[in-house]
C-alpha cells in the first residue's frame, strides 16, 4: 500500500498559497489510493522562529523508514531535527522558494536561513520546485549536479468554465488577492491606483490580515493619505464560495507583488477568465502570456501605466479577457499534480 506522511507548519486548512498547495496534493493522493498521514506543526510564523521544542517529537513519532513529505517552511529552518531523523525517514520537500529570499529579511538573516536551508537539503532525497526559478538555487544548496534530483511540480488550476461577457458597471471592479504583506506590494498598488482616481475604478482586497498587523495597519493609512480609503474595500480572508463569487464580479486583476515563485491566484484569475495587471516575476510572464499587461516589480510608475491602459479602455480589458481563454488552457490542473507527485513519492519509496 502506497503510504506518506505530510508534514505542514501549521493547520493544513491555513488559507495560504503553501497550505492550498499541501492540501490539495494531500487530497489527491488520496483520490488515488494512498494512505496519507498528515503531521501539522505548530505555525511558523516566521523562518527564523521555528516551533523546535514541539516539532521535534512530532518528528520522533513518525514511523521507521516513513516517506516524508513536507513543506519546505518546515524542512528548511529546522535543519537539526532534520539531521537526526533522516537516518530513518526519507524526506522530499516541497521548495516553493529559497528561505532567503523571504520579504524584509536583513542580510545576515537571510545568510543565516541560506545556511539552514543547505544544511537541511543535504539530506534530502528529492526534492520538489512548484517554480522553474527555484532549480539552480536549490541543487546548489543541496550540492547537486544531477537535474533529475529535483521536480518541478506547479500549482494546479481549474478547468475554466466558457468565456462570458460580463457587464461593466460605471466604475471598474478590481480584484487583489494576496495575504496583506510586504511582499505582495499592496504599497505599490495603492500608490499606482492615486494619481488615476478620476477613472472610475474600486479595489476590493482579499486576504489575511494577521500575519503581519502593522503592515495591513499602514496601508490603510496609507489609502487615508491618498486620498483612495473611500474606494479600497478590504474584505479579509473568504471561503471558497465568497473568493468564487468576488473573481466572477472583478472586471481586472491586479497584483503588485514584489517577488513570486507562481503566484496561484495569478493562474486562479485567468482560470475565472479576469484579465489581470501585475509584475514581471517568476512564473507569472509565462502564466498570464497575452492575458494581461505586466510592469516591472517594485516600479510604481510602470505598474500605474499598466493600469492606466488597463482602465481607461474597455475595448483592451475585452480583448485580454478573450485572450484569458487561451491562457487558461495551458494552465495545470490539480489532478496533473496529484499525479506528478505520486510519481515521485513512489520512486522514492521505492528506491530506500
Amino acid at each position: 500500500m502506497n503510504q506518506v506522511t505530510v508534514v505542514v507548519p501549521g493547520p493544513i486548512s491555513t488559507r495560504t498559497g503553501g497550505f492550498i498547495y499541501d492540501r490539495h496534493i494531500a487530497e489527491g493522493l488520496r483520490r488515488r489510493g494512498w494512505t496519507v498521514t498528515v503531521v501539522e506543526l505548530d505555525p511558523v510564523t516566521h523562518p527564523l522562529a521555528p516551533p523546535l521544542d514541539s516539532a521535534s517529537p512530532q518528528f520522533g513519532a513518525i514511523p521507521d523508514h516513513s516517506t516524508v513529505l513536507i513543506d519546505g517552511l518546515a524542512f528548511g529552518t529546522m535543519p537539526e531535527i532534520i539531521e537526526r531523523e533522516a537516518w530513518r525517514i526519507r524526506f522530499v520537500p516541497v521548495v516553493h522558494m529559497a528561505l532567503s529570499a523571504t520579504p524584509g529579511l536583513t542580510r545576515g538573516d537571510g545568510a543565516w536561513l541560506s545556511n539552514l536551508e543547505r544544511r537541511a537539503l543535504k539530506h534530502a532525497r528529492h526534492v520538489i520546485i512548484t517554480g522553474q526559478r527555484s532549480r539552480a538555487q536549490v541543487m546548489a544548496m543541496a550540492g547537486w549536479t544531477d537535474p533529475s534530483q529535483v521536480t518541478r511540480i506547479p500549482p494546479g488550476s481549474r478547468r475554466p468554465a466558457a468565456l462570458t461577457t460580463r457587464a461593466e458597471g460605471p466604475s471598474v471592479r478590481i480584484l487583489c488577492v494576496a495575504n496583506v504583506t510586504q511582499g505582495k506590494g499592496y504599497d505599490i498598488l495603492l500608490q499606482a491606483l492615486a494619481p488615476i482616481a478620476d477613472i472610475g475604478w474600486t479595489l476590493t482586497c482579499v486576504g489575511n490580515e494577521e500575519r503581519e498587523p502593522q503592515t495591513a495597519t499602514r496601508l490603510r493609512a496609507l489609502a487615508q493619505e491618498l486620498g483612495i480609503a473611500t474606494r479600497v474595500v478590504w474584505r479579509g480572508e473568504l471561503d471558497d464560495r465568497a473568493l468564487e463569487t468576488a473573481y466572477a464580479e472583478a472586471d481586472l486583476f491586479a497584483l503588485a507583488t514584489r517577488s513570486e515563485t507562481y503566484s496561484m491566484a495569478v493562474a486562479d484569475a485567468i482560470a475565472h477568465g479576469v484579465p489581470v495587471v501585475s509584475t514581471r516575476t517568476g512564473e507569472i510572464p509565462s502564466i498570464v502570456g497575452e492575458a494581461g499587461l505586466l510592469a516591472s516589480p517594485g516600479d510604481v510608475a510602470d505598474f500605474s501605466a499598466m493600469l492606466t491602459k488597463a482602465l481607461s479602455d474597455t475595448a483592451v480589458r475585452q480583448t485580454l479577457r478573450v485572450r484569458t481563454r487561451d491562457a487558461a488552457r495551458t494552465l495545470p490542473t490539480w489532478d496533473e499534480a496529484s499525479d506528478a507527485m505520486a510519481g515521485v513519492l513512489t520512486r522514492v519509496t521505492e528506491h530506500g
